[in-house]
């Protein structure tokens, strides 16, 4: 069940003719084995010690493919970790299943002013405050620089120093379950960062031909894929059994190019469910997935790949279009309301229909009568879809409160499974930007060209686009925790709390049935109107007051938005932008 178990300095390298083993202030010789598997001739001690490859005639040693620690950057050696030398106080933690659970999405650097595990920690009972279940931190592996959004990472395996290291990431998931909390860490294996990846100079890790969006294809089924997908598979269960994690984010899956005879998605989840039956609790696999396909969520014995859950960008851009009236770009396709119903009814959107955005046909349809609705992870806002916006600018910028609050109540009390993004839930009025730190020059001055390149089609003016290596876009992007107890920031903080207390005292807000959703629209007046077994949701998206009619049920009103709800016999009566959730007397 556990990573593959080797010696503490053993690497699998085909490509060198020669490699020695530079450890402390000694260089030791390395033997070759007939599976490319490299051994020191010698034995070297392993505890705490810094230590490269100098690949053939090389004199700079470069860092281990599966280091553990990078203590003085990606480029450097590496530093030997013990994690079995943490002592866990988790040992009558039994996890969470992921159906009816809330999910809240974080990028420790912008979290807190200090922007460490360690500071993350004592920010735990607000989340619990506003029913979090799981704290969902985007990627932690090390990059180069000091700070970024992650997703630059060479070494897939080492914690980055910047929020405290490996240890300080198990103090952070072992608090995390003292407070009730489990733990989604956000993994991205479908490429390698643009500075300090080595892996090329010991094996075919990428792909001679072809590309993704970020860079070469990771080897998944050419020659050699093998070793490559063992350090894959190997990652995978090293944060489940090393670091306590309760399940692993999957980006972009959709870059994964995999021909084998079993994707590796699918190999992920076979031993992810053996390692969760070894250790009795749950362990979660979530795709971040841009096709639209139920087949990654479909379980093994029904033909899927058997992964627990996959984001949804349909619900998404169902929502912020009605809210915002933005048609630009990929949300062209969501304009009108009846999007949003078929997304709540349906999971997909684009469910085999035509996409404009991609300019063919996308997507494939759910079985809504097999398939639970919490397997499709949705947000009013997230990392991308902030930070993937020109400015980074948050929807609380454009949107009055009780527009906000209907976000909230979609997300909240809707049917799938709920995840936030930091400072959503008090309106925060820091942005989130991208921002690098990249070293080179060059690089830094290519990745902000290549992103205003890639988002072309969303008609960005490239004036207005912050520099992503500026350090004034990481400070920027951090967390004021002083606006939480004021104005609108508490008004709504105060609609997520009570929102939350919902979804604890209602099962109908955490039913799992496609079947007991049922939608209706009014175009013309833009009123939208969800029924979920026996509540009914009510919003009026429109710029005038609405009389909506509601049946002659003996109807209460359970959570209005804060402009209220003027409830009469029959009918609703709602205010601009306001929305409510009645349930029977």
């Amino acid at each position: 069940m556990k990573p593959t178990a080797r010696g503490p300095f053993d690497v699998w390298a085909p490509v060198p003719t020669r490699l020695r083993l530079s450890v402390g202030d000694d260089v030791v010789p390395m033997l070759r084995g007939p599976d490319h598997w490299w051994t020191p001739a010698a034995p070297v001690a392993a505890h705490e010690v810094d230590y490269g490859y100098l690949i053939d005639d090389a004199q700079t040693p470069v860092p281990d493919p599966r280091s553990r620690r990078q203590p003085s950057g990606v480029h450097e050696r590496s530093r030997t970790f013990d994690p079995a030398a943490f002592a866990w106080t988790d040992q009558s933690w039994t996890g969470r299943q992921l159906a009816g659970r809330v999910i809240y999405e974080l990028h420790v650097g912008t979290f807190t002013p200090e922007g460490t595990f360690d500071a993350a920690l004592g920010k735990l009972d607000h989340l619990k405050s506003i029913g979090v279940d799981f704290v969902e931190v985007m990627p932690v592996n090390a990059v180069n620089g000091t700070h970024n959004w992650g997703y630059d990472g060479v070494l897939w395996s080492a914690v980055t120093e910047a929020y405290g290291g490996p240890e300080g990431y198990q103090r952070f998931v072992d608090g995390c379950h003292a407070a009730g909390l489990g733990v989604i860490q956000d993994v991205v294996h479908n490429h390698l960062g643009p500075s300090g990846n080595y892996l090329p100079m010991f094996g075919p890790y990428l792909k001679a031909e072809g590309a993704n969006t970020w860079g070469s294809h990771v080897n998944l089924d050419g020659p050699d894929a093998a070793e490559v997908r063992r350090l894959i598979l190997d990652n995978v269960l090293m944060w489940f059994a090393d670091y306590h994690v309760d399940g692993l984010r999957l980006d972009a899956v959709h870059a994964l190019a995999d021909d084998s005879p079993t994707h590796l998605l699918e190999e992920m989840a076979i031993e992810v469910a053996a390692l969760s039956a070894y250790v009795g609790r749950p362990l979660t696999l979530i795709a971040e997935s841009d096709l639209n396909d139920p087949r990654l969520v479909t379980p093994r014995e029904a033909g899927g790949y058997g992964l627990d859950a996959q984001w949804s960008d349909d619900f998404h851009h169902a929502v912020h279009v009605a809210l915002t009236g933005e048609v630009a770009g990929y949300y062209a396709d969501f304009e009108p309301l009846t999007a949003l119903a078929k997304v709540c009814e349906r999971g997909f959107f684009h469910d085999g229909t035509y996409s404009s955005f991609r300019e063919r046909d996308h997507g494939v349809p759910i079985d809504t009568a097999t398939m639970p609705t919490w397997r499709l992870v949705v947000a009013s806002q997230n990392h991308d879809q902030i930070g993937n916006r020109a400015r980074g600018d948050r929807i609380t910028e454009h949107l009055d409160d009780d527009q906000l609050a209907c976000a909230a109540l979609l997300t909240l009390a809707g049917p799938f499974t709920p995840m936030l993004f930091q400072g959503e839930e008090w309106a925060a009025s820091t942005p989130f930007q991208f921002f690098t730190s990249h070293p080179e020059p060059d690089l830094g001055r290519a990745t902000a060209e290549g992103r205003i390149a890639e988002f072309e089609k969303m008609g960005w003016d490239p004036a207005v686009v912050p520099d992503p290596q500026a350090l004034s876009s990481f400070l920027d992007s951090k967390l004021d925790w002083s606006e939480v107890s004021s104005g609108r920031h508490a008004r709504m903080l105060s609609i997520y709390q009570e929102l939350a207390a919902l979804r604890r005292t209602q099962p109908a807000l955490t039913d799992p049935a496609f079947g007991h959703v049922a939608c209706a629209v009014d175009e013309q007046r833009r009123v939208f109107l969800m029924a979920r077994s026996d509540l009914l949701m009510c919003i009026n998206f429109g710029d005038a007051p609405a009389l909506v009619e509601v049946g002659e049920a003996d109807w209460r009103v359970l959570f209005h938005t804060g402009s209220g709800a003027d409830l009469g016999a029959g009918s609703v009566t709602l205010p601009p932008h306001a929305g409510t959730l009645l349930a029977p007397s």
